[in-house]
């Protein structure tokens, strides 16, 4: 079974071409995906490797864990389910309504 790794603490110059390169002096790399800012298209300094072997995968994980890559501190581990995301907002105020309080806002003239 193919095994999901994080890959935090990259530069955001990284690409995804150098992800892929850094895992396959370990084993076979399925996938390599930075995950970059929706709006300005930078990276944001983290991305999942997949790589389909269990014992290469755990091999990887174990020597670049907390290596040094670019001048930054890689932080590496097993990659966890993504949660589901509500639609409440989540730290923003909760109902995404501007913080209004109800009032209208507008001119009462």
């Amino acid at each position: 079974m193919s095994k999901r790794i994080y890959v935090g603490g990259l530069p955001f110059s990284t690409t995804e071409q150098e992800m892929n390169a850094l895992f396959a002096t370990y084993g076979q790399v399925t996938s390599a995906k930075l995950i970059t800012d929706r709006e300005s298209g930078q990276s944001r300094g983290f991305g999942f490797i997949e790589m389909p072997n269990d014992a290469e995968a755990a091999t990887a994980m174990e020597k670049l864990n907390g290596t040094d890559f670019g001048g930054r501190k890689l932080t590496i581990n097993e990659a966890r389910p993504m949660e589901a995301r509500s639609s409440g907002g989540g730290g923003r105020g909760g109902d995404r309504g501007g913080g209004r309080g109800g009032y209208g806002g507008g001119n009462r003239w």
